[in-house]
């Protein structure tokens, strides 16, 4: 069955926000990003802890043209962004038994639907 389009304005795709960028098909940033990589692997995926060498991929990329040159501090890398003294989360909760909403009494509360 042919699907059918009502609208009689043509659609207008907005492109990202950032713009596109080309892929490393040459692996000029390929240590860089191995790096990266390796270091969300040994750090059980805390990016906290590979800041660093994110930056220097994301430096990696914009030297070679791979994207488009910006402000680092823009995308994140400013000193008052930096991340200090994250703990990942234990679950200490769910492990003595908490189940997420089970401390809400539905007999006193109501949806905004059914006021």
């Amino acid at each position: 069955m042919a699907s059918m389009n009502f609208s009689s304005s043509k659609q207008f795709v907005r492109p990202p926000q950032r713009g596109i960028f080309p892929l490393d098909h040459f692996a000029e940033c390929k240590p860089e990003k191995e790096i990266y990589l390796q270091c969300l692997k040994d750090s059980s995926q805390q990016h906290n802890k590979c800041r660093e060498f994110s930056k220097q991929y994301l430096e990696c990329r914009m030297e070679k043209e791979l994207m488009a040159k910006e402000n680092l501090e823009d995308l994140g890398y400013s000193e008052h962004a930096r991340v200090v003294n994250a703990k990942e989360y234990d679950k200490s909760k769910e492990k003595e038994g908490y189940v997420a909403g089970k401390h809400i009494d539905r007999s006193t509360m109501k949806w905004w639907w059914e006021k």
